[in-house]
């Protein structure tokens, strides 16, 4: 075990055999100061659990889940079993830059949060045209019903003091749309938000899970919504 990491970084993965030993080495890479990685794997049938932990590295955690599934839990199991000062997480597809932990990093010293986001000058979403225009209208969406300026709602790349779990947490349930319940709670409990420019690649490897028919990809994006304005209603004390 990493003794007292100061950040830590989760991966909510499956199936991503392909791109979680690129993903930590990139993370590893570019955090230079004392960190560990904390993978959640939902008992990939590709053995994404099994490649990261033949690492046999210290500073990687592998928790498989075997009767529990879904992305937000994942994740917060992640933080439940982080011990940073500092907690972050992205995807493990190696569409969000590990590079770019090393400046959201710095900026935490100005912020309690930072994210990467897509549409702040500078950021950018590189990929189909389907999945541009849907995340672009999901966000203008939220960004309209929720507020504080915030314009990469599910941005899902993220960076924070631990402290900020003292007055928000993420409801566990659900893909994407949990980002944008936790950012507009913490933004209403006075934490401040940094959003950070990025260029969101599609993957190389793999297969997304977001969407994996033109169907799903209704289905995800009706339950954005919803999760949108079930936080606009929610009571925020």
């Amino acid at each position: 075990m990493n003794p007292d990491p100061r950040v830590s970084i989760i991966l909510a993965t499956y199936n991503e055999c392909e791109n979680i030993l690129d993903t930590i080495q990139g993370i590893l890479e570019h955090v230079k100061v004392s960190v560990e990685v904390i993978v959640v794997d939902d008992d990939s049938p590709d053995g994404t659990w099994h490649i990261a932990g033949s690492l046999n590295d210290p500073r990687i955690k592998v928790i498989r889940r075997v009767d529990t599934r879904g992305l937000a839990s994942a994740i917060n199991r992640g933080i439940i079993e982080s011990r940073g000062e500092i907690v972050g997480w992205m995807d493990a597809d190696m569409c969000m830059p590990p590079a770019m932990l090393t400046s959201m990093l710095e900026k935490l010293n100005e912020y309690d949060i930072v994210i990467g986001s897509r549409y702040v000058p500078g950021g950018k979403d590189d990929r189909a045209p389907l999945r541009v225009i849907s995340s672009w209208l999901i966000n203008r969406f939220a960004e309209f019903m929720l507020g504080f300026g915030i314009k990469d709602y599910d941005s899902g790349f993220i960076m924070l003091r631990r402290t900020v779990f003292d007055k928000a947490s993420i409801f566990p349930t659900g893909y994407g749309a949990y980002f944008m319940e936790f950012i507009y709670i913490c933004r209403k409990k006075g934490l401040t938000v940094y959003e950070m420019p990025y260029i969101f690649r599609n993957r190389v490897k793999g297969v997304s899970k977001s969407a994996p028919s033109q169907l799903r990809f209704f289905i995800t994006g009706i339950g954005y919504v919803v999760r949108v304005f079930t936080a606009r209603l929610r009571r925020i004390e």
